[in-house]
């Protein structure tokens, strides 16, 4: 009796644990559902010249703004070059070079670029890009970009055709640009650091809170509203980021989230999460085509040289065709697969499908938020 008890404890241990296994992979650490607010990247702009391109660069009667760079740069460098020169380069281009200054970059650190043709070069492939200046929102030089474009695409053309695999125009550069200026950053000095959440929740808020609370004593978190949770962190730098990295590890079990549905008008996708149901409601759909065809006819003269003209009369026929219309019945769903076999049952394309959710929505059939894109 006592070997058959222990074994039906092992297996009640062992359901135990199968069950909450997907209750412990719900879990989700802070760093995944906030951020230290104040601590982000910044956007670097600016505008620079690609050399060295095989007769695919601008054509610069089209794109005079590329021989004015050029010439400006010359001059810097010593070479004048005479007023009213119609210069026809074919190995250059005017491009685009972008960048994100990560948080707390340092001066020498290196950051990628990216590369895009500004005026109507036909391919940057093989192009070296000459030294550009980077500069923020401030209208301040915070790095310095150059480098050998890295270009994912090909292409070749002969005799008036033309194949292209993916994109010529735009490239990067790895590790293409040097950090000149720090971003002043007093994070240091703050005693109170927010996290910001990711999604506006004031559920979620409280339990970031709470858990940060459950582990440090103190009361060091408090929810302020549904997007901001502020810390009372350590005043010197290093305890701070000691504090800030076991707060970003602590594990968080987050509740069911809204049901929504999410709707692309433009591409037809249709996406929902596992929290959307269906009430049992009945559908009925249909397509109306309307086609419109013209036909050229030729009406010539009946007596040859008589003087008449060919004549030719458009010919317009209109066809209608009402397809589709049964009522359908679909039944009340909980679980996502349910749900999608019961819309995959209607046998509406994904167009017909966003007329039909709307007006499912409408009826209150549709259990979950619907945004349309």
């Amino acid at each position: 009796m006592k070997k058959e008890s222990l074994l039906c404890f092992l297996r009640f241990l062992l359901c135990c644990v199968m069950f909450s296994a997907p209750l412990l992979a719900k879990a989700e650490r802070i760093r995944d559902l906030a951020t230290i607010q104040g601590v982000r990247s910044n956007s670097l702009m600016g505008y620079g010249l690609v050399i060295g391109l095989d007769g695919t660069g601008d054509q610069t009667m089209q794109a005079p703004f590329t021989g004015q760079s050029l010439s400006n740069m010359l001059s810097q460098l010593g070479i004048t070059v005479p007023s009213g020169t119609n210069m026809q380069l074919k190995n250059i281009a005017a491009v685009m070079v972008t960048a994100e200054l990560p948080p707390f970059a340092h001066s020498g650190d290196k950051i990628d670029v990216v590369v895009s043709s500004l005026g109507n070069a036909k391919s940057l492939r093989g192009g070296t890009l000459l030294m550009t200046p980077l500069k923020g929102g401030d209208n301040q030089i915070y790095a310095i970009a150059q480098g050998n474009l890295l270009i994912s695409g090909a292409g070749a053309q002969a005799g008036g055709s033309r194949v292209q695999v993916n994109q010529l125009n735009g490239g990067r550069i790895n590790a293409g640009a040097t950090v000149e200026r720090e971003v002043p950053n007093d994070y240091a000095n703050q005693k109170v650091v927010r996290l910001q959440l990711k999604e506006s929740d004031f559920s979620l808020a409280q339990q970031i809170s709470d858990s940060i609370n459950s582990r440090y004593s103190g009361g060091v978190a408090i929810a302020e509203d549904a997007r901001t949770v502020r810390l009372f962190a350590p005043s010197d730098a290093p305890s701070k980021v000691r504090f800030l990295a076991n707060i970003q590890d602590i594990p968080v079990q987050v509740k069911v989230q809204d049901a929504k549905v999410v709707v692309n008008s433009r591409t037809g996708a249709v996406v929902m999460n596992r929290h959307v149901t269906l009430d049992s409601c009945a559908v009925a759909y249909g397509s109306l085509t309307v086609e419109v065809t013209q036909n050229n006819i030729v009406n010539q003269p009946d007596t040859p040289f008589a003087g008449g003209e060919t004549v030719v009369t458009p010919q317009t026929d209109i066809s209608l065709r009402d397809s589709g219309g049964s009522l359908q019945s679909l039944r009340s769903s909980t679980d996502l697969n349910a749900v999608i076999r019961a819309l995959n049952s209607l046998g509406a394309t994904p167009n017909e499908l966003m007329a039909i959710l709307q007006s499912m929505k409408n009826a209150g059939c549709l259990r979950a938020n619907l945004e349309v894109e």
